[in-house]
């Protein structure tokens, strides 16, 4: 394997790398003397300065290139007015690694914190840790006993990044950003979608393992898993493409082939070789939606691609490599499927480490309002014309999609589908009261083949109370606690059935906690929403 290019990215020395005349080689000078080592060629150099420090750059680079002359010298100049400013030095070298073109793949960096002020040395520091530069860090020192033609020593470092906890703080405006760029900058309310937003910012950035997003059709993990795949390569985490396939397509052989590659006459029709989707994603990431629909022989496969980086093409005796990282999507219960010996064990116990469960677009209702200013805003762009509801109409389409009325059955997709076709049909850029008739007509229509789960029986209320409590129960109290708890058992959460029960009364309050007022009408029976459907 070809060996990576050595690349020092570093400051000038206005104090450590002056001198002039013959004098100045009698000194050690970090910069130079890093050129110095004969066991070590640095291939390229990436001089930093600021200011007005023209002539000992350019003097730095004629002794460089005296003592390395292998060595490319590449200088840049960085606008900063105060070298000690934490908040500029850390703007303007967030920029510089922002810009930078690293080539991980064939260049190894160094980030030498020897030179520069500390202000600019701790900055370094930051990045690095944060890897905005993808590399190591770099401290170089005179030996114990100057000696002259001496360069030192030089040692690459790893260092605690809990030592500047003050300092790291400024990470936190980054650790939003990159949240906010998860939700598209959809401002959710959800707190519990919220919460995992914030947890899978912190695993793409950190964590190579394997990823498994959960959850109902149409709920989001494809455009989830793109934008965890953009993180990861805007901070130098992936080199490779973004890589989907989804696995309820595949059948039969061709799944092996789609995924693994063949090579040329492995089966009837395979005229040629095929590379494989998996090799496709090399350095980059591969998103397997419904990995449940795999066959068990693809599964087995999958998981030796996975924990090893290798597999066999079908028809191959010769190995092939592939450096991907993997998230896979499901609206299955793959627990379930193990059990039943759909899903293998030990791949399921592989991919599960990161695992998110992604609620359905009725689980996240407060979510409804800010999806739909997205929604408008993504047409208003592509089509080039602002498209706006009116008031009336923006009140009523909105009291529908929280309403139970409103199914969600293709959760988000429906919603995407919906103000579509609404922007499509405004007249000057305003959806009116009418075109919102229309459409929630149009909704009804599309979800009345889904038919809700009769819960008029409600539930025998002998199973959850006992004798002594029924006997002590008026008759209006049993009615109504069975008819509750009817549209209890055909809710999938608690805050499903109070969005339910309580459809009316919660728009004259300013914030609505169905779940709990569903909780406190339980409790006064001594029963819970755990006990009763969660066991």
């Amino acid at each position: 394997m070809k060996p990576k290019k050595i690349v020092v990215i570093g400051f000038v020395g206005t104090q450590l790398d002056s001198g002039k005349g013959s004098g100045r080689w009698e000194k050690w000078r970090p910069t130079v003397a890093l050129m110095q080592h004969e066991e070590m060629m640095v291939d390229r150099l990436e001089l930093l300065y600021s200011g007005k420090h023209e002539a000992l750059v350019e003097q730095v680079s004629k002794d460089i290139n005296a003592v390395s002359p292998e060595t490319k010298i590449k200088v840049s100049h960085l606008a900063m007015s105060d070298p000690w400013d934490f908040e500029e030095v850390y703007s303007c070298l967030f920029d510089f690694a922002r810009n930078f073109h690293f080539d991980t793949d064939n260049e190894e960096y160094w980030i030498h914190i020897t030179t520069g002020t500390h202000v600019v040395q701790i900055c370094m520091y930051l990045l690095t840790e944060a890897f905005y530069f993808p590399g190591r860090l770099l401290q170089t020192s005179p030996s114990r006993r100057q000696i002259i033609g001496d360069p030192g020593s030089y040692a690459l470092i790893d260092l605690d990044l809990s030592k500047y906890d003050q300092i790291a703080q400024r990470f936190s405006r980054e650790q939003e950003e990159g949240v906010a760029f998860l939700k598209s900058g959809i401002s959710t309310r959800n707190a519990r979608f919220n919460s995992m937003i914030d947890e899978i910012e912190r695993v793409a950035i950190k964590s190579k393992a394997p990823i498994l997003l959960m959850g109902p059709t149409g709920a989001g993990k494809s455009f989830l898993a793109k934008r965890v795949f953009e993180l990861k390569k805007a901070r130098h985490k992936l080199q490779g493409k973004f890589v989907e396939i989804n696995c309820a397509t595949m059948h039969g052989d061709g799944a092996a082939s789609t995924l693994f590659g063949h090579i040329k006459g492995a089966f009837t029709g395979a005229a040629s070789d095929r590379p494989g989707l998996l090799r496709a994603a090399n350095k980059g990431l591969l998103f397997l939606d419904e990995i449940g629909e795999l066959g068990l022989d693809e599964q087995a496969m999958l998981l030796m691609a996975i924990e090893e980086k290798r597999f066999l093409p079908v028809g191959s005796d010769n190995e092939v490599q592939s450096d991907f990282q993997l998230i896979a999507g499901t609206n299955r219960d793959l627990s379930k499927e193990v059990m039943q010996g759909r899903f293998r064990e030990d791949l399921y116990a592989r991919i599960n480490l990161w695992s998110y469960e992604l609620p359905s677009l009725v689980e996240r209702l407060e979510d409804v309002e800010p999806n739909i200013d997205y929604l408008l805003g993504q047409f208003s762009a592509e089509q080039g014309q602002m498209v706006r509801f009116n008031k009336e109409a923006r009140e009523r389409y909105m009291r529908f999609a929280v309403s139970p009325e409103a199914i969600w059955k293709g959760n988000f997709r429906d919603l995407s589908a919906s103000i579509t076709r609404m922007a499509t049909l405004a007249d000057a850029g305003r959806i009116t009261d009418t075109v919102v008739s229309d459409e929630i007509l149009r909704l009804k229509k599309l979800w009345r083949h889904y038919e809700q789960h009769d819960t008029s029986e409600g539930i025998e209320l002998s199973k959850v109370l006992a004798p002594e409590e029924l006997d002590n129960l008026d008759l209006f109290d049993a009615m109504q606690l069975k008819a509750v708890l009817g549209v209890c058992k055909g809710s999938k959460s608690i805050s499903d059935a109070g969005r339910k029960l309580y459809a009316a009364s919660r728009n004259y309050k300013e914030k609505p906690n169905d779940a709990d007022r569903l909780k406190k009408y339980l409790a006064k029976f001594s029963l819970s929403w755990n006990a009763l459907f969660l066991e």
